[in-house]
């Protein structure tokens, strides 16, 4: 578990230099491995720590680079990696909802109690799209808000719209980011920095968000 962690923490830090390998590696086959990486990340409750934000950025980088002789073009990656942030989310969706019911048909479990269900439907009933939408924006969060809207039986076609919209918003911020500004020299020459940054900036309105909630129920 150690060596995982120090190994994830390598690949966030140098994104630059291993996006360049996978690109020496794996050729234009480059495309199906990242948009594995982004439906992963958005479609499986069990992989939620997957370098999204930060990929999307240096994918995007390395798109407009003159310099580099790879296979990336940004119109491609728009929309192969809008198809998979979709796609993800509506497994997810689809999970929950079918999951859900047998977990809590019997009033739930130790954990996952029939009133977390019903607390969740009223929530998302009422925030369920801006819910989707933010959370497109949020490493982890983003994970788990699909899952939670197919198990608190979110209409369907009220997910799928938010779902769409906000898949497309978050690949687009990022990839295109990366594309006008990745290579501009003050950011190529501290991308490292930057990658931390743009962590920093997607983790901190879950945090904010977290310690608001426990001192309002303190």
């Amino acid at each position: 578990m150690a060596d995982l962690f120090i190994t994830l923490i390598d690949l966030f830090l140098h994104l630059d230099r291993h996006l360049g390998e996978l690109l020496q590696y794996f050729g234009v086959w480059t495309y199906v491995v990242i948009f594995l990486i982004i439906f992963c990340e958005t479609g499986l409750v069990v992989t939620p720590i997957l370098p999204g934000d930060s990929l999307l950025f240096g994918l995007g980088a390395f798109a407009a680079n003159p310099y580099l002789k790879g296979p990336l073009e940004v119109q491609w990656l728009f929309i192969l990696l809008s198809i998979a942030a979709v796609a993800g989310d509506t497994v997810n969706y689809t999970i929950g909802h079918f999951v859900g019911p047998r977990v809590f048909q019997n009033g739930g479990s130790r954990f996952l109690k029939r009133e977390y269900l019903e607390r969740t439907h009223r929530f998302y009933e009422k925030h369920g799209g801006k819910t989707i939408v933010i959370a497109r924006f949020i490493p982890i969060i983003r994970t788990f808000a699909p899952f939670v809207a197919g198990i608190g039986e979110m209409a369907y076609t009220r997910f799928i719209c938010y779902n769409v919209v906000g898949g497309v918003s978050w690949i687009g911020l990022f990839i295109f980011g990366g594309y006008f500004f990745g290579n501009l020299p003050m950011i190529r020459n501290n991308f490292t920095l930057v990658i931390i940054t743009i962590i920093i900036l997607s983790v901190l309105p879950g945090v904010i968000e977290y310690w608001r909630q426990r001192r309002a129920s303190a």
